[in-house]
């Protein structure tokens, strides 16, 4: 096994490891352990939100998450000799849950998917969905199965959720007065624009004192992804991946967590991975100078990895850039479009006898594929939906007979 560089006791918040971690964005967060060019060294990590998710059957703790704490992040790895316009190569490894560990922290056997009211972020179709759900998975090896949508069994796609390199101190200014003039345009919007930087529950790792108190008034939230990686959700981050992130700070100081059993593309949900505490295990390199030597200006390129469930046949949903709802038409609007693949896909479904919650928590949480299949033919763009069809224990397709519609229970719902 790799040596473990940044530790993680589950049944501790972050904030009590022998080392704690940091939930923003600030090139002043101590480096919390070294490595050299060419290491593999091991990375434990914390569920996201630092484990204020149960395994039960009530969304409560989905509608009352306290999102100042997240995302609850391991490091900063430093890396030695990194330097500002340099390429940190990052290779996954591996990475999973918790190793021979059952409990009560999401990744110790179990996790979970949440569907986010819309008073606390929403996720893609909040209008359609504004309540909190929640679906919990018992993992079997490379299979996840659900209580809460019972018929189903995938094989997952396990990546980070979230891994990025410091920001400069000029790159942090520059996100903060950007996102701060997008929220000025609708302040009071809900779900919000964006989320400035917040004292509350800020974590600094082991900063102290004035330099603690500055992260915490200048640091961003890590809930978008940016120039530097962040919380990009993106699925085949996995096995056998490699990263290519921009450094901008010396010893490029590389953090990450939100580590997910798996994931549709677009994370529909907001909190649509399954979602676990685990470990991650990286090779690190670098290449000097790369960012000029690339046209790497911005953000990080990565190669997929090459390790995935081998599915073989698919249904697809397709959407164009209309909102049936109202009949109103938008001009080449992927997002639009894709929606209105999501929706198409919940309301099949929904003819098998899942509630349109459970078929939103499984479009967040299964390894779908989503395309943008036409962005030229004026004015409709036209985005698809790829949903495995072996992931069912029947027969999903459409048939003469028309669908056999059965009573598949309930998600977790709120009191």
């Amino acid at each position: 096994m790799p040596e473990v560089v940044f530790s993680v006791d589950q049944s501790k918040s972050m904030r009590d490891q022998a080392v704690p971690g940091h939930n923003r964005w600030h090139p002043d967060i101590p480096v919390a352990a070294m490595v050299r060019p060419g290491d593999e060294f091991r990375v434990e990590c914390r569920e996201w939100t630092d484990a204020q998710l149960h395994n039960d059957d009530s969304a409560n703790d989905v509608r009352d998450v306290d999102l100042t704490l997240a995302h609850m992040l391991s490091g900063p790895i430093g890396v030695e000799g990194a330097e500002p316009g340099d390429l940190l190569v990052v290779d996954i490894l591996d990475l999973g849950p918790v190793p021979q560990q059952v409990g009560d922290a999401p990744g110790q056997g179990w996790g979970y998917t949440g569907v986010f009211a819309k008073v606390n972020g929403g996720g893609f179709l909040t209008d359609y969905f504004p309540d909190a759900y929640k679906a919990i998975w018992d993992f079997h090896g490379i299979y996840a199965t659900s209580r809460h949508l019972p018929g189903i069994r995938y094989a997952g796609i396990t990546h980070p959720g979230l891994f990025g390199t410091a920001p400069s101190a000029e790159l942090l200014a520059s996100w903060n007065q950007r996102e701060q003039a997008l929220i000025d345009t609708d302040p009071n919007r809900v779900p919000a624009l964006g989320l400035p930087p917040l004292r509350d529950n800020a974590l600094a790792g082991t900063a102290t004192g004035d330099v603690a108190d500055r992260i915490a008034g200048e640091g961003a939230r890590t809930v978008p992804a940016r120039e530097n990686g962040g919380n990009h959700d993106i699925k085949n981050f996995t096995r056998g991946a490699r990263v290519f992130y921009p450094v901008h700070v010396k010893d490029a100081k590389l953090s990450g967590g939100d580590l997910h059993f798996s994931q549709g593309d677009g994370e529909i949900t907001f909190c649509g991975a399954i979602e676990m505490g685990g470990f991650i295990d990286f090779r690190v390199d670098l290449i000097k100078g790369g960012m000029e030597k690339y046209g790497v200006a911005t953000n990080p390129i990565f190669m997929p990895g090459n390790v995935e469930p081998r599915y073989s046949e698919f249904m697809s949903f397709i959407g164009i850039s209309v909102d049936h709802d109202t009949n109103t038409n938008y001009y080449l609007d992927a997002t639009v479009a894709y929606r209105r693949a999501c929706l198409n896909a919940v309301e099949y479904l929904k003819k098998w006898g899942y509630t349109g919650e459970q078929a939103y928590l499984l479009l967040g949480s299964a390894p779908i594929e989503g395309r943008i299949s036409g962005i030229v033919d004026i004015p409709n763009a036209c985005c698809s939906l790829y949903l495995p069809t072996e992931i069912f224990d029947f027969d999903v397709r459409p048939n003469a007979e028309g669908p056999v519609k059965k009573d598949r229970g309930q998600c977790a719902v709120t009191s």
